[in-house]
């Protein structure tokens, strides 16, 4: 068992337990095409359109007054201590929020579908525009990493998508690698 503590403050215990078999979904012929972007933040093959949270945005005018009071503090202060640890809470609740959102609609699209086709996105070249709040905001990586290891750990029967059983991220070269058992 592993205790870890993060910048917020807030304690972690990690441990490994054993499990049974997996779920096995059962095979579905549907298979889907996702189109990530700013306004939506997916809109997928049948013009489902899934709007964009805009946590980070959300949370800004709490952040900035976090930043402000920060600002306003004496280096080495108890106060300012204080003051770091509000804001890299608040911060860690943008990142709990958006990581919690990545994760229930990653699983949905899986169980969901037999196959999951992620358009190639260049998120640096966008990361250096003046879209890069909006970007960063989006997680737009997070996302798709999440649909790649969703698919890695689950179990599915063969369905009708030709040549697929439960292929989901955009890059081919990619394996799931899981441990054996």
């Amino acid at each position: 068992m592993a205790v870890v503590r993060d910048s917020a403050g807030r304690y972690f215990a990690s441990f490994v337990i054993e499990t049974g078999p997996q779920e096995t979904l059962a095979g579905s012929p549907t298979e889907i095409g996702v189109d990530l972007g700013l306004t939506h933040f997916a809109v997928l093959s049948d013009d489902t359109k899934i709007d964009s949270p805009r946590f980070l945005r959300r949370a800004e005018k709490r952040l900035k007054k976090a930043q402000r009071d920060l600002s306003r503090t004496k280096k080495g202060s108890a106060n300012r201590a204080k003051a770091r640890l509000t804001i890299a809470r608040a911060h860690a609740r943008v990142a709990d929020a958006r990581r919690e959102f990545h994760h229930q609609l990653s699983t949905r699209l899986i169980r969901e579908n037999q196959a999951v086709a992620v358009e190639d996105l260049a998120v640096r070249g966008f990361a250096r525009t003046r879209l890069a709040k909006s970007v960063h905001d989006a997680g737009w990586s997070a996302f798709v990493a999440m649909l790649e290891y969703s698919r890695c750990w689950s179990t599915r029967l063969p369905g009708t998508a030709e040549g697929s059983s439960g292929s989901a991220g955009s890059s081919p070269r990619r394996r799931c690698v899981r441990p054996a058992g």
